[in-house]
């Protein structure tokens, strides 16, 4: 924390914005390894073992503000959507039923810098234009073409796959917009404290009460597996401080031009993570979404709105 403020106050009022989107690079490994340590621990002690790892690699870097430090509503809204969106990517992942399915269910999460942009233009924090919604359906329909896959789609080819893991696929969906919904919040009504070490903490807490009240396998020693864990748990809470930090002190729409390109990031990883090779279907599917992402950028390049003016003094 103290780092941060050092170098908020000594340096460019450009670096908080290239220090969140630095978080873009720093995700692009994880949610391909999150796979591979949920095939190791299970769902949800794999969840609670990368998140309990990143609440202490926060603690570590950020330090643990108190409650009492936070804005009340910050607190409870914020929480609650960051808290909601590790535990559906993280389970979402988890419960896919093959690598290729898990890759599918990254590339749905990635709908949230398109949402986020939109959610920024729907609550007035910055202009937009027609092409909002064209890039939106082109967001849209490179979710399609991944879900789909190979060979010529349909409707029913469509529903047929989202039938065979529907809670994966729901849960893929509700990260990305939860994501959105807690960037804009954060921007609104986060003042000044990251909150991210209390908050990976909670979602570690909830996520060992399911593990403990559920019926997942236990956990058994795997040193591999915690070796990824650890490097997941450095990286996820680096990520997390870094955009939690750009998001409070930089520009939300500048650091939303970084992670458009975040599925092709992290596409790539996993693939060679999880020894993967996407098909055509996939790969057309992952240049609508950052097509349709870009798009959104350019339908929002216009300045910022501007703050509403203090209402006049009164005069006699």
């Amino acid at each position: 924390m103290y780092g941060f403020r050092a170098l908020r106050a000594s340096a460019s009022p450009h670096l908080p914005t290239l220090i969140g989107a630095s978080a873009v690079l720093l995700w692009s490994p994880v949610l391909g390894m999150l796979r591979t340590i949920t095939e190791i621990f299970g769902a949800v002690g794999g969840a609670a073992l990368v998140f309990t790892a990143a609440a202490v690699f926060s603690a570590l870097i950020l330090g643990v503000p108190r409650p009492s430090q936070l804005p009340r509503r910050y607190l409870l809204i914020g929480g609650a959507l960051f808290i909601g969106t590790e535990i559906s990517l993280s389970l979402s992942i988890g419960m896919a039923h093959h690598r290729g399915q898990a890759l599918e269910l990254v590339m749905i999460n990635y709908l949230w810098p398109c949402l986020t942009v939109l959610l920024t233009v729907l609550t007035r924090m910055q202009r937009g234009n027609w092409l909002l919604l064209p890039a939106t359906v082109l967001c849209l329909l490179g979710v399609v073409l991944v879900i789909t896959g190979e060979g010529a789609w349909s409707p029913a080819m469509l529903l047929a796959n989202l039938r065979s893991n529907p809670l994966a696929y729901a849960l893929a969906l509700a990260a990305s917009c939860m994501w959105a919904t807690y960037s804009v919040v954060t921007k609104r009504i986060g003042g000044s404290r990251n909150a991210v070490p209390l908050f990976m903490v909670a979602t570690a807490v909830v996520l060992w009460l399911k593990y403990a009240l559920g019926d997942a396998p236990p956990l058994h020693l795997h040193w591999g597996g915690l070796a990824q864990v650890a490097v997941f748990g450095l990286l996820t809470a680096t990520a997390y401080s870094c955009w939690n930090h750009g998001l409070q002190h930089g520009n939300v729409t500048s650091m939303a031009i970084f992670s458009y390109f975040a599925p092709v990031l992290s596409v790539l990883w996993s693939s060679v993570w999880l020894s993967l090779q996407p098909g055509m279907g996939f790969v057309q599917g992952v240049a609508c979404v950052t097509a349709g992402s870009l798009l959104c950028w350019w339908a929002t390049r216009a300045r910022p709105l501007p703050p509403p003016a203090p209402p006049a003094a009164h005069t006699a």
